[in-house]
């Protein structure tokens, strides 16, 4: 279950990594960079088969961006999780995201216990337009 807390404070956050970031516009990945770029968050793709995409650098891995990063949005698939998850601590993120269908409790573990907050399974744009509506 994800702590409404937890969304709360990471939606105040501004650098988001989006990993596994499409360059095609119909991908959910392309959709949300997109909406968050737009909504006035720094958004950095990381896809390591593209050079640019959305207009900004991509980048091939989080360890390969030269600026801090406070959210690793998450657009892969749970199996690749625990190794983004050990990036995230190692370039002292803030806070993981993992969109929906990804999900890893093990890696969710170990980013609280490295003192990252963590949302599951969850859309950072979903949760994000939920909460101007309020």
């Amino acid at each position: 279950m994800n702590s409404p807390q937890d969304i709360e404070d990471i939606l105040k956050l501004q650098t988001v990594a989006v990993v596994g970031c499409s360059p095609k516009r119909e991908r959910p990945s392309n959709q949300v960079a997109s909406y968050l770029m737009e909504s006035g968050y720094r958004v950095i793709p990381v896809n390591p088969g593209h050079k640019e995409i959305l207009g900004e650098t991509c980048y091939p891995t989080l360890k390969d961006i030269p600026e801090p990063v406070e959210i690793v949005d998450i657009f892969r698939r749970s199996e690749f999780v625990p190794d983004i998850v050990k990036d995230a601590i190692d370039i002292k993120a803030k806070a993981v995201w993992m969109q929906d269908g990804v999900e890893d409790e093990q890696a969710a573990a170990l980013a609280r216990k490295s003192g990252l907050r963590v949302v599951m399974n969850d859309c950072m744009l979903r949760q994000h337009l939920s909460r101007l509506g309020r």
